[in-house]
């Protein structure tokens, strides 16, 4: 499942890169950007930029500080490790990916942005943040999955915020919810084949 997730972000990110595809992303883009323009008013642009406000550093950052914190304090080290991991290549992914597309901000944006626009850490961030708290704090079984999927579905609506507030264009989110996604259940998977490996008995879920 992660694999397939980076793996799409990865595709995506090609797409937007390439100059044989890069026109059609665009045009797509260029449509979803249309309209968001043609729906804009303002309750929808309110509940837009709340729901920017909770994907960004200041909501993510204490979140994921309070759940290591957590984990210390239960001692769940593995779970501890992979979150960590998992925060820390994504920060490390977002600056240099950004700096090498350097693509432009979709004109007239609601909002204020800074840096370039692919992909957007926002997505990325909240995929991280969501999903990883819901693996490293819910305990396996069928309540975990829901809570998964509802973590899936703010991400996505996250990610559309951006979007009709014209922070991102729409690959630049589908691209940073995919990777976030995709690192955040790809670090405690590898942890624990690791741990299994070394210890057959160890739990694998």
């Amino acid at each position: 499942m992660s694999g397939s997730l980076i793996a799409g972000a990865f595709v995506v990110g090609l797409l937007v890169v390439l100059p044989a595809t890069r026109p059609v992303v665009q045009a797509v883009d260029d449509a979803v950007w249309e309209l968001a323009g043609a729906v804009e008013n303002e309750p929808t642009t309110a509940s837009a930029t709340v729901l920017s406000w909770l994907g960004s550093a200041e909501v993510n950052w204490p979140l994921r500080a309070a759940a290591l914190l957590l984990l210390a304090w239960r001692r769940h080290w593995l779970r501890a490790a992979a979150f960590t991991l998992t925060v820390i290549s994504s920060e490390l992914f977002i600056g240099p990916v950004k700096n090498w597309t350097d693509r432009a901000r979709p004109p007239g944006a609601l909002i204020e942005t800074t840096a370039a626009s692919f992909p957007s850490g926002h997505a990325i961030a909240t995929a991280v943040t969501a999903v990883g708290l819901v693996l490293v704090l819910a305990h396996p079984g069928p309540s975990r999955w829901r809570w998964e999927v509802r973590a899936v579905v703010f991400t996505a609506v996250m990610a559309l915020s951006r979007v009709y507030l014209r922070a991102h264009w729409l690959s630049d989110t589908l691209a940073g919810a995919l990777l976030g996604a995709g690192l955040a259940l790809g670090w405690p998977a590898l942890l624990m084949a690791l741990r299994h490996q070394r210890d057959p008995a160890a739990p694998t879920s």
